[in-house]
C-alpha cells in the first residue's frame, strides 16, 4: 500500500514544481503529514508502556533530517527528469541498502550484490540514454536513493529499538517540515497564490504518501528486515512508470524500457539470491547421507 501511493505521489511532485519550489513545497506537505498523524502518535504515546526515551527522540530527529535531504534532493531533480525515470532511479536504494549496511555496521552483503550493483549501474546508464545524456535530474535521483537506503536502515533500527513506530514517523515529518519550511522561507518564495496553486499535490502527497504512507512503512519495518522492506517497498517505481503513462502521457523508448528492466531485475534479485542460496544449501544438505 505504501508503494502504491508513493508510485503515485511521483507525479504529484513533478507537477507541483509548476507552482512552488522544493524546499517550501516538502515543508508545507511534511507539516501536514505531522498534522495528520499527531493524534494517532498521541493515542499511541499514552497507551505505551514502554515511551521513547530522550535518546530515542534525538536519533529520531536526527533520522527525520537524513529524510529530509532525501526528500529534498529527490525534488530538486523532478526539475529536469521524468517520473518514470524518477521512479526507477530511486528504487536504486534497494541495491544501496545492503551496501550502506556493510559500510555503517558491518553487515556483510551476499557476495552477489556486487555484479548486481554493476547490473544496475548499467540500467541507469541506459534509462537515461548515456553519460552525456544524463540529465541533472537523474544525477540528484541516484544520490536521493542512498539517502533513501540510510532512512531505510536507520529506521528500521529505531523501531525495533524503542518500538512506537508511530511517534518516530511523527517526530520524522515534523523534523523534515519545520526545516523546509523555514529554509524555503529564506530562500524561496512561499505564499498563498503558489500554496493555493499546489494545494492538491501538498494535500495528497502530506496526508496519503506522506503521513499514511510513510507511517505504514515505519509499522510495518518492527516485522520486517531492511532488505525485505527494501523490495517491496521498490514496486513504487513501477506504479510510479504506471501513473506517469496514465496521467502525464509518459512513453520510453526501447532501450530505455531495457533499462528499467534492468533495474527491476536487480532490485528483485538482491531479495531472491540469498533466498535461493538457502534453499540450495538446504536440499544439498538433506542429501548427504546420515
Amino acid at each position: 500500500m505504501a508503494a502504491l501511493f508513493w508510485g503515485a505521489a511521483f507525479v504529484a511532485q513533478s507537477t507541483a514544481m509548476d507552482s512552488m519550489a522544493p524546499l517550501g513545497f516538502n515543508g508545507m506537505r511534511f507539516l501536514l503529514a505531522a498534522i495528520a498523524v499527531a493524534p494517532f502518535a498521541w493515542i499511541e504515546w499514552r497507551k505505551s508502556t514502554n515511551r521513547i526515551p530522550l535518546t530515542g527522540i534525538v536519533k529520531s530527529v536526527l533520522v527525520g533530517v537524513i529524510f529530509f535531504i532525501a526528500m529534498a534532493v529527490q525534488q530538486y531533480g523532478f526539475y529536469t527528469t521524468s517520473v518514470t525515470n524518477a521512479g526507477f532511479l530511486t528504487a536504486l536504494y534497494v541495491v544501496l541498502t545492503p551496501i550502506m549496511g556493510f559500510i555503517l555496521f558491518r553487515t556483510l552483503p551476499n557476495p552477489f550484490v556486487w555484479p548486481i550493483v554493476i547490473l544496475s549501474l548499467t540500467g541507469a546508464y541506459l534509462l537515461s540514454g548515456s553519460l552525456n545524456a544524463m540529465k541533472t535530474g537523474d544525477i540528484l535521483m541516484i544520490i536521493s536513493a542512498l539517502f533513501w537506503a540510510l532512512q531505510i536502515i536507520f529506521i528500521g533500527r529505531l523501531v525495533k529499538q524503542y518500538g512506537n513506530p508511530i511517534t518516530v514517523a511523527w517526530i520524522q515529518f515534523l523534523t523534515t517540515g519545520i526545516i523546509g519550511t523555514v529554509l524555503g522561507s529564506i530562500f524561496e518564495v512561499i505564499d498563498l497564490s503558489s500554496i493555493s496553486g499546489a494545494w492538491i499535490e501538498i494535500a495528497y502527497t502530506g496526508i496519503l504518501s506522506g503521513g499514511l504512507s510513510f507511517t505504514l512503512q515505519a509499522i510495518a519495518q518492527r516485522h520486517t528486515p531492511p532488505s525485505d522492506a527494501a523490495i517491496m517497498l521498490s514496486s513504487e517505481s513501477l506504479f510510479a512508470a504506471l501513473f506517469g503513462a496514465l496521467l502525464l502521457g509518459e512513453r520510453l523508448t526501447t532501450i530505455q524500457m531495457l533499462g528499467c528492466a534492468m533495474i527491476f531485475s536487480c532490485i528483485l534479485l538482491v531479495e531472491l539470491m540469498p533466498q535461493i542460496q538457502k534453499r540450495l544449501k538446504r536440499r544439498n544438505q538433506a542429501k548427504q547421507p546420515a
